[in-house]
């Protein structure tokens, strides 16, 4: 059930990108390409923590991170996997007000060319760097969906 002041709630309505849509879980790629293929995967129903997830949904959940990074080792190369499920944010300003969401980043060895753009993962074998941004152009976004799409 959504949550009217929830922001994430309010993304998934208005969220541009959305390539995967399961019974519970929205795949959306992100507008920042740092990390080629990074995604949000977020929990369509508002639920504000993972304990609170039902087996359905984790089983879900399940085959689609089985499913992400196999189309992203296939379409792109990537050899490793970050998940992060951070919620800080909610917390910032009360009331708080939670969604469970992933953060899906993944990680290339060497540099990635596609579309005639270099994707360079500088700290492979460490933390991404949260503040690394690369923004695209939709239509550049559009053909990495595209890309991914043909292995999922």
């Amino acid at each position: 059930m959504a949550n009217p002041t929830c922001e994430i709630c309010s993304a998934l309505d208005n969220e541009p990108n959305n390539f995967i849509e399961t019974e519970h879980w929205r795949v959306n790629l992100a507008l920042d390409q740092a990390y080629l293929g990074r995604c949000y995967v977020t929990l369509k129903s508002h639920k504000p923590r993972l304990s609170s997830l039902t087996s359905v949904e984790w089983t879900e959940f399940y085959h689609l991170v089985q499913s992400l990074e196999s189309a992203c080792n296939q379409a792109f190369g990537a050899a490793l996997f970050n998940w992060s499920c951070l919620t800080n944010n909610a917390f910032k300003e009360s009331p708080y007000n939670p969604h469970v969401h992933w953060h899906f980043r993944p990680r290339y060895e060497q540099p990635v060319s596609f579309a005639d753009v270099t994707f360079v993962d500088p700290e492979f074998g460490h933390h991404y760097d949260s503040a690394r941004k690369q923004p695209l152009a939709p239509e550049l976004i559009q053909q990495i969906s595209a890309a991914l799409r043909q292995f999922l």
